[in-house]
């Protein structure tokens, strides 16, 4: 028998949701006695937070349905309102959406929710790249944008991304504002309801939004964002007539069009294109995760595409194209997929000599340049800014940080040159302020073929050259998945108590070679906490996250270890970075730092933490 509370859970979903399909859903699990599967859908409810919304598409509070969008916005509008920003109604709300599952239903609920209550809507009509959707925010100057995507989850999930008037992903404390007025305003508005259809079908391609005199076309921006991102080529008069060795796949998103457009206005021949993965599909047929951070896994379809064509260099979106990764095949036939760092590594140097060359700053105009990674990226970054006199930011992990902050050195007078985090997320230039998976495409595509056309030289030949220069910064970063939330604070709690005094551990034994010491640790930052050793108050200077989970040992060598649980995913996730001046020695270094973290300090056996199947 269900008990009450469940019951209770039920009766109020069944009471306010106007959507059949979702309501038979609540029924039929109830008609089945379903208690286990009601209490998921139903007992908690999805948390809104600075990434927005994200989850599998299902009845439920904490699923992502036409309820929950229609809630979500309407809590969304009377924040706005609450912001008493200047003309908010008239400047209005930007939307757009990619192909997964229902996102266009979705997006056009978002929108019938603003026009009900007076604000003007830049609706996107057609698929929309994740990043158009910031871009559009500043130059229509809108309040607000809204992207419907889950990036690069599963196919059976989807999101709600919220950009702030700046162009960024909000921070705190929006969230926790915008989640308050979302439960004040669980009732679907008798405004909003008469302008759903009454015919209305999940999943459907169809524009039923009725015409709107506040209701706008936005499609001139992507004009206006192509000519802008011309400024960011370098090599325009030559590139033209380049043979073009590139592959390129949109992993079944919308990234294809618009990289497509973005070849183009760089002067680039077209690239190869990854037939089977170049059209939107929302059932990713041929990847079970469509991230192509998962590596020779979700590329191999690219790799047998670039072999048949006697193609060297991969390049591959995510499904909503703001992110970038990139494999080139070697000397020796091999291929070698980049990780963030050294994907940013490479754009970094090529923008910056790039820089130099239009500008040929002056040191202090060199130091009034900024470029921003999040801290769980490589120090590389920090080393490179020391070596080369422009000024270097660290910020929490999230591209909503590293966007806020690059519009706060913005308004400080300083130039925006790059900002990335190493899940593959890069951004060039101030035009718009998260990142981008197509304008980078088209940036790195250029500085491929400058190295393999006029210095004769391989990507990863390059990026030994500039380990040489820099040190050699490498770093292990990979996840475990883990279930449930109070397991992975669980497991974070243990290991602020492994010490012997009961508090953090101040040393992590070599389990690999017991004949060399033990990795000793300098100081620990915990941000969940409000901790840091290394500061003379003991506070760190990075906000606080104590909804979030972070933790990072600093060992005597500079290494470093960050765990933190995943903002979007139910991943515990790992970051181990050494450096020094001889890559083999690094190399050992990292591999015993590595082992040992997970083995020591993780301990997945005994944690119930499961490592992906690849591993």
């Amino acid at each position: 028998m269900t008990t009450s509370n469940v019951l209770d859970l039920a009766k109020l979903w069944l009471e306010t949701d106007v959507f059949a399909h979702t309501r038979l859903e609540i029924e039929q699990l109830l008609a089945n006695n379903d208690e286990k599967e009601l209490t998921i859908r139903l007992q908690e409810r999805i948390a809104f937070g600075t990434a927005g919304l994200r989850a599998r598409m299902a009845a439920g509070f904490s699923c992502m349905n036409e309820l929950i969008i229609i809630q979500t916005t309407q809590g969304l509008v009377k924040y706005l309102a609450s912001q008493q920003l200047e003309n908010d109604k008239q400047r209005g709300i930007v939307i757009g959406y990619d192909g997964r599952h229902n996102s266009k239903n979705y997006a056009q609920l978002t929108a019938i929710v603003f026009l009900s209550s007076g604000y003007t809507v830049h609706l996107f009509p057609q698929l929309a790249c994740t990043p158009i959707v910031p871009f559009s925010v500043i130059e229509l100057n809108c309040v607000a944008g809204i992207m419907i995507t889950a990036s690069h989850n599963p196919k059976m999930d989807n999101g709600y991304k919220l950009y702030w008037h700046n162009g960024c992903q909000i921070v705190e404390p929006h969230d926790e504002g915008i989640s308050k007025c979302i439960l004040q305003n669980l009732a679907v508005w008798p405004q909003v309801k008469s302008m759903i259809p009454t015919n209305y079908i999940p999943d459907s391609n169809d524009t039923w939004i009725a015409p709107n005199h506040l209701l706008k076309d936005p499609s001139a921006q992507i004009d206006n964002y192509f000519n802008k991102i011309k400024q960011y080529s370098h090599n325009h008069s030559i590139n033209a007539s380049r043979k073009n060795p590139i592959t390129y796949t949109a992993m079944h998103g919308v990234g294809a069009p618009w990289v497509t457009r973005a070849f183009q206005v760089f002067d680039l021949q077209p690239y190869i294109p990854v037939s089977q993965q170049i059209l939107p599909d929302p059932d990713f047929s041929t990847v079970a995760y469509p991230n192509p951070e998962e590596g020779k896994g979700a590329l191999s379809l690219a790799i047998q595409t670039a072999q048949q064509h006697d193609s060297k260099l991969i390049l591959a979106n995510d499904p909503d194209a703001d992110r970038l990764a990139v494999a080139e095949r070697q000397t020796d036939g091999e291929w070698r997929i980049f990780n963030g760092n050294e994907i940013a590594v490479l754009m970094a140097h090529w923008v910056w000599t790039r820089h130099k060359k239009q500008f040929n700053p002056s040191p202090q105009q060199a130091s009034n340049c900024v470029m921003i990674n999040s801290t769980v990226s490589s120090k590389i970054l920090r080393a490179m800014a020391h070596h080369e006199g422009f000024r270097y930011e660290e910020t929490l992990t999230g591209f909503k940080w590293i966007g806020n902050k690059a519009h706060d050195e913005i308004k400080n007078g300083r130039t925006f040159l790059f900002g990335y985090e190493v899940e593959i997320g890069f951004l060039v230039g101030d035009i718009s302020l998260d990142k981008d998976g197509v304008r980078c495409a088209a940036i790195f595509a250029e500085m491929a073929l400058d190295l393999y056309h006029e210095n004769q030289i391989t990507l990863a030949r390059h990026l030994e050259d500039l380990y040489d220069l820099y040190g050699h910064y490498l770093m292990r970063t990979r996840y475990y998945f883990c279930d449930k939330a109070d397991k992975l604070i669980a497991v974070m709690n243990q290991i602020r108590t492994m010490g012997d005094d009961g508090s953090y551990p101040k040393r992590i034994p070599n389990l690999v070679d017991n004949a060399r010491p033990d990795f000793v640790i300098r100081s620990v930052r915990d941000l969940t906490c409000g901790i840091d050793t290394s500061q003379p108050d003991g506070k760190p200077t990075l906000p606080t996250t104590p909804n979030a989970q972070m933790i990072t040992f600093t060992f005597e060598d500079s290494s470093t270890c960050t765990l933190r649980n995943s903002g979007t995913e139910p991943k515990l996730k790992y970051y181990v970075e050494v450096n020094d001046k001889n890559k083999e020695a690094a190399q050992v270094k990292l591999q015993q730092l590595t082992y040992s973290v997970l083995n020591y300090l993780l301990r997945p056996q005994e944690t119930g933490l499961v490592a992906p199947k690849d591993e």
